[in-house]
């Protein structure tokens, strides 16, 4: 049997193809195609489908909607406008303007109703794959058989160019391997790139495609109201498998000059504004909506409300009769706020080792205290010591399982992480090698934009890493990183820093945290005490010796190389030592604590650090030397590699001579 619904749903899709068109023509900027062709998608989904309420953006019980064509954003701003979110016709009007809430492409935070930052295409797939991994986990924790606390769906619109990056491979092959059947993607199949037809840049079948990842697939005609909600009933009733509509639709529809051709991905079309208007019997005037489309969602608004306050009563009712459920969500919500209750005072001191290693024996006793840390890696948990113990995989026979296989898939694991970090209950840290990081780096950088408190765990970090030659040694990936805004990077010396870096990433929310550790050994840098050292990560540097005379030069390292900084200091009274293992804390420090630690009287300073030598120049100054690496390297044990490039307290003591 159809399901009936509302005539009046038509003309909301009209009056949201109107809107879109104001937004792009007011702006002179934009990209009309995909929205003017998602309208009737639109004003099913926010019309008849999703569960929401205006009032309550981030309610527990909301269905997640994720534009991964984050391009068609003036869609999304409309059906929030209609819907009742907090996005007024006037932000409707400063679409794409300084202090929007409109900006050119979806931004976590700035927006009610947006669920995750999105523009590079496919990352949206990965983080509605991540959403959706977060509500199977919460659900197998906190659900019931009388309340479904997390029974949400998880809904993301992606287009061609969603489909065509490789990283919605990598997470639509997760999301089938996990029976994820809480996602449903909806794809909308216009068949036009920027460049022109699609044909000219893909030929493959996408059903195929998606029912070998594990996919139930439907094909509906995408402006078709009825074919819309009978597919959508259809995919939320699937008990095991995530969901594919391939929704057929023509780009820019409503306008003949541009509607089913490349014309309609800019503002080509705004020119045809009125006479798109008049097509549709819409006012004439800018941002102007029929009143009947105000009745329409102000009936629908009460009807969502009307769900919600049913829910809220259950939910109470859940939280009296299972206390400690409902305290453990209390404390999972607060977390999004607080940091956990962890103390480097409370960690005993460490042995000779890899920072690797140090760091395993951190995240252990972290993970016995915290419950929302989940951790995943590409391939590597043997190698990047990064396995919580006591825990099985995640799977969809074990949801509750906090170590997560992604597979050589470091694209999508960074999207993923990502995903699960928007909906701000489980907090993910991700490894890889650090010359893999390249692979995520789109990921990461979201992650820094929408200011998630992510962590991630890089290893193998220089060139030490020997004979698996250029390929796998890292020589620019630490500065590559470094220029990433609102991303901390710290790379301790010894065991002691490791526990300072792991406070420093503990209790920052603020932002996503990369953790670069070694795969050699490293000795205890025990002339440092150890109280200095794990505190001294804290604030991004500190003086790991201090002269005993006039100074007349300094020494700045990081990682590994703060071992020779220190070894050649030691034979020189006039010489400071200066361990930095995270820039980025450092420039948040005042100006008076950075010239403590760096006096700008000292002009005469050193830096060593076995990579790319940029990062360091802001600090030696024009008078200053850097003791990088700035070729790649070659296959070869780690010895002959260091001897090669001069990393040690012999060579450097030579460049410190010449210097002072």
């Amino acid at each position: 049997m159809k399901e009936a619904y509302d005539p009046a749903l038509q003309l909301t899709a009209n009056a949201s193809r109107a809107l879109v068109v104001d937004m792009v023509a007011t702006a002179k900027s934009g990209h009309l195609g995909t929205a003017l062709g998602l309208a009737e998608l639109g004003a099913a989904l926010w019309g008849h489908l999703l569960h929401y309420n205006p009032l309550e953006p981030r309610w527990l019980h909301r269905d997640r909607l994720v534009l991964s064509a984050g391009h068609a954003s003036a869609w999304l701003y409309a059906w929030l406008h209609l819907a009742g979110f907090d996005v007024t016709l006037t932000d409707l009007r400063t679409f794409r303007q300084k202090d929007s809430k409109t900006p050119g492409h979806p931004e976590f935070g700035l927006t009610p109703g947006v669920e995750c930052s999105t523009g590079p295409l496919g990352q949206g797939i990965g983080n509605a794959v991540g959403l959706a991994i977060s509500a199977k986990k919460l659900a197998a924790k906190f659900n019931t058989s009388s309340c479904g606390i997390f029974d949400h769906k998880v809904v993301c619109i992606c287009g061609d160019g969603c489909m065509q990056e490789g990283v919605s491979s990598e997470a639509c092959s997760l999301a089938g391997l996990w029976n994820l059947n809480n996602l449903l993607l909806i794809y909308d199949a216009n068949g036009v790139t920027l460049d022109g037809p699609l044909g000219c840049s893909q030929n493959e079948d996408i059903v195929k495609r998606f029912e070998a990842y594990g996919f139930d697939v439907q094909e509906i005609d995408g402006h078709d109201m009825t074919a819309i909600i009978q597919a959508y009933r259809q995919a939320v009733q699937s008990t095991h498998k995530p969901q594919l509509i391939v929704a057929h639709t023509t780009i820019g529809r409503g306008i003949a000059a541009i509607e089913g051709s490349s014309k309609a991905h800019g503002e080509s079309g705004i020119a045809y504004a009125g006479e798109l208007r008049a097509q549709l019997g819409l006012p004439e005037d800018e941002f102007s909506v029929p009143q009947a489309v105000r009745n329409f969602f102000e009936k629908h608004r009460r009807r969502q409300i009307e769900v919600y306050d049913q829910w809220q009563a259950k939910f109470e009712a859940w939280g009296y009769d299972f206390p400690e459920r409902a305290e453990g969500l209390k404390i999972l919500m607060s977390q999004k706020k607080s940091p956990i209750p962890f103390d480097i005072k409370d960690m005993p001191s460490m042995t000779y080792e890899a920072t690797r290693n140090a760091s395993a024996k951190v995240l252990q006793y972290v993970a016995e205290r915290d419950n929302s840390l989940i951790a995943g890696s590409a391939d590597l948990f043997s190698s990047c010591k990064n396995r919580i113990d006591g825990s099985e995989n995640f799977s969809a026979q074990n949801p509750l399982g906090r170590n997560m296989a992604f597979g050589v898939r470091e694209h999508a694991m960074g999207s993923i992480m990502n995903g699960i970090a928007y909906d701000g209950f489980l907090r993910p840290l991700g490894s890889t090698f650090l010359v893999f990081s390249d692979y995520m780096r789109p990921a990461i950088r979201m992650a820094a934009m929408a200011h998630l408190p992510l962590i991630y765990i890089f290893t193998h970090d220089s060139i030490m890493v020997g004979q698996d030659g250029p390929t796998h040694q890292p020589v620019e990936q630490l500065a590559s990183l470094r220029c990433i805004p609102n991303l901390d990077v710290i790379r301790p010396a010894d065991a002691e820093e490791t526990i300072g870096a792991w406070q420093a990433v503990l209790e920052r929310r603020d932002g996503p945290t990369a953790l670069i550790f070694s795969r050699q050994d490293l000795p205890l840098l025990e002339s440092i005490p150890s109280r200095w050292r794990r505190q001294g990560v804290l604030q991004g540097a500190y003086i790991a010796k201090q002269e005993n005379t006039d100074l007349r030069g300094i020494i700045l390292a990081s990682g590994s190389e703060l071992q020779y900084a220190l070894e050649l200091g030691m034979k020189y009274a006039d010489i400071r030592v200066v361990s930095m293992p995270c820039m980025e804390r450092f420039e948040r420090l005042g100006r008076k604590e950075k010239e403590k630690i760096l006096p700008p009287s000292c002009k005469r300073r050193v830096a060593i650090e076995a990579s790319c030598s940029q990062s360091w120049y802001r600090y030696v100054g024009l008078e200053g030397r850097v003791m990088g690496i700035d070729t790649f390297g070659f296959s070869a044990s780690a010895d002959d590699l260091q001897k090669y490039f001069a990393i040690g307290a012999a060579p450097l003591e030579a460049v410190l001579l010449k210097t002072i």
